[in-house]
């Protein structure tokens, strides 16, 4: 039997694993195997099993044994007395052994050249972004430089796939040792992988969020269409390929909590359970990502601190910013206390180095050891189904596991060795060879022994104590150990004297020893001061490590609350709905009854219950409103707040993709509209395109989800527009869409129809070839009345041409927005039946609007139609009761029926005058209690409830506004305490506000605003 000291290792594995007889050898083979016992360590072999003072058998790459039997008499010993031996780790987000795809420089503008037709070569998917035809084990290529990084934090497994594109193909499962690829490769196809970014693709679609989610949904009906091999499609491999990777583990990278959930529901409409990569944000809404029941891929790539000592660049960081930066660390911790499955990965890190330190710092806010190192081993290995060969120590499964010289997760820990498949890979083994710690040293000789205490610093500084220290001389190489000191108390050397001319004068006082290290124990023999041979023994009495381990301090100062939404406005607690009572106010119906003075109105479970005077109700909340004005909430027809993104403008007809697939319910404008009375909101698609996608009617629920903000049961709409915009007027040399001009705009109408009416007739025919068409499918539900169309228009002979598309195919327009020129055609537009919504006095802006005129609402109103006035526009919207005012100045109209285009009118135009826009018994509490008439300037919202919840309290918001200025200040504190401490830092980063309008368009993760265009 062999034996050797685990430390120092000088020695070289010298076994090639006999198996590789398919590759020819150039010179004499080496059939040697090697078998390697592991003895005296502390061997955790998953979360839940420790094993102490066990040996370890690995013979071949495997493992043989764990326990403690016999050692093999062919084994090589590697004695790991204080050592600890763990899995190695898993990481089922990388792209180790993969080659990068170089995404494009720079990124499609709002009138710039397009790319319709994917530039693919081959039987490929007409999208260049779906790419499900990759596999990962074609590309892989072992990497030796780039896994001895990965290797040198612990990991010894990695999934690996080509991060780009939508729909990404295939990952394979492959270990980091240093053989050759059919070596490493554990599973060739994992897992499938999906994102919402095309990534290297050219393709301008799709060109937003919703796009990516549009384009997801229309491909997973795709796959099931392409089943059935429909002759006229031939071969078509990304589908082919798209199927078969369904059977696999699914994996989505989504990045953020909203993401997070927008795949989610992608998942569950066609029975999808992804794996979801999040964002680091998630424990901001927990509650949400628990119900999607995912497991879930954590980063630790927490954001450094901001520079802000100059208050300057202080003020454009977001509290939101400051207080990510505080909490980011928890954010494993939430999933763990929540029960959500989750694994961890160094995925994102910008050092790799901050692995561990972050870790520790997650373990610090609450995540256990326990679920770190599931997270990090068997966790993986049973998402990916290779726990028969990876993610815990058992007899079978690959010799894969990391030496420490203690506790993983301890901050003095430091992590030895890393085996792959039976290989070696040092990491810090040389490390461990540093002596630290005090020994009490027994030296024994004539009869007697002497006791000393031995305090060792480190293998070459030492001092040995009697009563006081004394002069001593120490080495050591991790396996024999030197010592030398004088029996005198230590003395400075002599100026201009060398250690050895002072020793010398000394020499009758010296004892020298020499011996071996055995661990915690060293003995050998030497001389004493007189030169007659002793024999010493030095036993460790106090390890090296002092302090307090950091890792397991969880005494941290208290931390900011998690707020909904997190913004500095949000609450603790959502508002719930109240029964709450208004007394004594001056109630603006919008009813035949018209304005009731002194009046009681009555909210119970969200609905209005009473109008009355002298109400009185012992389980409501009373509010005073004597002096004030109680209306219905304002309804804003056109609204571009609360989206990720606005255009998909990549194709002259997007009907497909939806703006309820992208909403944000964090963006500020809905808290700054609630505090200008509105309650309801249209987003709309933008204008970059002749039929553009469908629109969002949301509530302002100022806390709640994406889903909480819409407004259930109202009809679906949709955008198209007209004119400038859809035909690219302001760039047409670098147009190379269709149309360019308004007669073609007039066509894509036609032929989109058309395309719809013979679609239809097919799906109605039972042909079992007909391709579902999510285009398609919402035309069809404008031809049958069920979608209903909101139009961009100025031009009096595009509104005509509309209306004419309309009739020829039996349906209606019903709201013409903008629609500037409409007092020229008003007549025209009531015999279709057509709303109109406008602003009350913008012209002169572009070309288009050089006929505008301030009258316009008036006219129109006067000819009958339902008047609206819109915002699109997230400033004006906060004022809209003043620019329903204008319309009073400019036509003469009353004050009821000016605060009517604000409120009754968009209700009528939207098909909801049933639950809103008036005060009436049975409709929606959605409500607004002004301190003057709500047409004043001076007018302002006191309270602003949604169906009987108070999301805008005027007085609660000045506490808001106070706590802000606190919390900013004590986060910056924070901050520059963490700076001065030594943390990594960035320099400060304004928080950007993106403010989107009719001809914004996101491309490639970002948004491009273009100014000076119609809104």
């Amino acid at each position: 039997m062999k034996k050797l000291i685990l430390l120092p290792l000088s020695w070289l594995l010298c076994f090639i694993v006999s198996a590789q007889v398919s590759f020819p050898v150039n010179g004499v083979g080496d059939p040697r195997t090697g078998v390697y016992a592991f003895t005296n360590a502390t061997i955790v072999k998953d979360a839940a099993t420790i094993v102490r003072n066990a040996t370890m058998v690995i013979k071949e790459g495997k493992i043989v044994s764990i326990g403690t039997e016999n050692v093999p008499k062919d084994a090589v010993v590697v004695d790991c007395k204080g050592s600890y031996i763990y899995p190695s780790l898993i990481d089922i987000y990388s792209d180790y052994g993969i080659p990068a795809l170089q995404k494009p420089a720079g990124g499609a503008s709002f009138f710039g050249p397009q790319q319709f037709a994917s530039n693919a070569k081959g039987p490929f998917n007409w999208n260049q972004a779906i790419r499900s035809e990759i596999n990962a084990v074609d590309l892989f290529s072992a990497d030796d430089a780039k896994a001895q990084p990965l290797r040198e934090l612990g990991f010894g497994t990695v999934l690996s796939h080509q991060k780009d594109g939508i729909a990404r193909g295939t990952g394979v499962v492959a270990t980091l040792a240093k053989k050759k690829e059919n070596l490493t490769i554990i599973k060739d196809k994992a897992a499938a992988f999906y994102s919402f970014s095309k990534g290297s693709s050219t393709q301008s679609y799709p060109g937003s969020m919703m796009g990516a989610v549009a384009l997801l949904r229309q491909t997973y009906l795709d796959g099931q269409w392409y089943k059935n091999k429909p002759a006229k499609e031939g071969v078509n491999r990304s589908l082919e390929a798209w199927n078969e990777d369904q059977q696999l583990p699914q994996i989505f990278e989504a990045n953020d909590k909203w993401s997070d959930l927008r795949a989610d529901r992608i998942g569950d409409e066609f029975g999808v359970q992804y794996i979801i990569k999040g964002g680091g944000n998630e424990y901001q809404r927990i509650k949400e990502i628990a119900a999607t029941k995912a497991p879930y891929i954590l980063s630790l790539n927490f954001p450094d601190a901001q520079k802000v000592e100059d208050p300057a660049d202080a003020r454009f960081v977001a509290l939101s910013d400051l207080e990510h930066w505080e909490l980011a660390p928890g954010n494993p911790a939430a999933f763990e206390k929540a029960k959500i499955p989750f694994v961890i990965t160094a995925a994102d890190l910008k050092d790799p180095k901050s692995f561990w330190p972050n870790l520790r710092k997650a373990i610090q806010y609450g995540l256990s050891e326990k679920a770190a190192l599931e997270a990090l081993t068997a966790t993986p290995a049973a998402l990916l189904k290779v726990s028969d060969k990876v993610g815990s120590l058992a007899p079978g499964k690959f010799a894969n596991f990391i030496i420490t010289s203690g506790n993983l997760f301890s901050e003095k820990t430091v992590l030895l060795e890393n085996w792959i498949q039976g290989d070696r890979y040092e990491i810090n083994a040389k490390t461990n060879n540093e002596k630290s710690g005090q020994y009490q040293l027994a030296v024994t000789g004539s009869g007697s022994t002497r006791q000393y205490t031995l305090e060792v610093k480190n293998n070459g500084q030492a001092t040995v104590k009697d009563q006081e220290a004394l002069t001593t001389k120490f080495n050591s190489d991790g396996s024999l150990v030197a010592i030398s000191f004088s029996l005198k108390p230590a003395a400075k050397t002599p100026a201009g004297q060398k250690d050895s001319v002072f020793e010398k004068t000394q020499a009758g006082y010296l004892v020298r020893l020499s011996g071996v290290d055995y661990g915690a124990t060293w003995q050998g023999v030497g001389t004493d001061e007189n030169g007659a041979t002793v024999s010493w023994v030095a036993t460790l009495i106090k390890n090296g490590i002092t302090g307090k381990d950091s890792t397991l301090a969880k005494n941290n100062p208290p931390l900011g609350k998690v707020v909904y939404p997190f913004d500095g406005y949000g609450n603790e607690q959502l508002p719930q709905q109240e029964t709450i009572l208004i007394k004594d106010a001056t109630v603006w119906t919008n009813e035949a009854e018209g304005r009731l003075e002194h009046t009681d109105v009555l909210v119970r479970a969200g609905k209005i219950a009473q109008i009355g005077k002298g109400l009185s109700v012992s389980d409501a909340r009373v509010i005073d409103g004597s002096g004030r004005y109680l209306t219905p909430g304002i309804i804003d027809e056109h609204s571009h707040i609360a989206a990720f993104s606005i255009n998909e403008g990549a194709q002259s007809v997007t009907s497909e993709v939806r703006i309820g697939d992208n909403l944000n319910p964090e963006d500020i404008n809905i808290y700054r509209q609630l505090s200008g009375g509105v309650t309801t909101s249209h987003i709309l698609h933008g204008s970059a395109n002749t039929i553009g996608g469908q629109t969002q009617l949301i509530k302002l629920r100022w806390g709640a989800d994406d889903e909480g903000l819409k407004f259930k049961g109202a009809d679906p709409f949709i955008k198209f527009a007209l004119g400038e915009n859809v035909k690219r007027t302001a760039q047409p040399m670098g147009n190379t869409r269709y149309p360019d001009t308004r007669m073609g705009v007039y066509e894509v109408l036609n032929d989109a129809f058309q395309r719809a009416r013979d679609y239809e007739k097919a799906l109605q025919s039972g042909r079992k070839d007909v391709r579902r068409d999510l285009e398609l499918d919402a035309l069809v539900e404008i031809l049958n009345k069920k979608r209903f169309i909101t139009c961009h228009s100025y031009v009096q002979s595009e509104i005509l041409g509309l209306i004419n598309v309309a009739e020829k195919y039996n349906f209606r327009v019903n709201t013409f927005t903008h629609i500037l020129e409409g007092y020229k055609v008003a007549d025209r537009i009531k015999q279709h039946g057509s709303n109109v919504s406008t602003f009350s006095d913008w012209w002169a802006y572009k070309n288009e609007v050089r006929d505008a005129i301030p009258y316009n609402a008036a006219i129109m109103q006067k000819m009958g139609l339902n008047v609206c006035i819109n915002s699109d526009d997230a400033e004006m919207a906060r004022r809209l009761n003043q620019e329903a005012a204008k319309t009073i100045k400019y036509g003469g109209v009353t004050e009821d029926e000016a605060f009517k285009m604000v409120t009754l009118n968009p209700a009528k135009a939207l098909h909801i005058q049933d639950r809103v826009g008036s005060i009436r018994t049975g409709k929606d509490a959605d409500l607004v209690l002004w301190s003057a008439n709500p047409l004043s300037i001076y007018a302002q919202a006191l309270y602003t409830m949604v169906d009987g919840t108070i999301y805008f309290d005027r007085e609660k918001d000045q506490q808001k506004q106070a706590y802000i200025a606190t919390e900013r200040n004590r986060l910056i504190q924070k901050m520059l305490a963490a700076a001065k401490g030594g943390a990594p830092t960035v320099a400060a980063k304004p928080t950007p506000q993106v403010i989107l309008h009719c001809e914004d368009y996101e491309h490639a993760g970002g948004v491009l605003t273009v100014d000076g265009f119609d809104l």
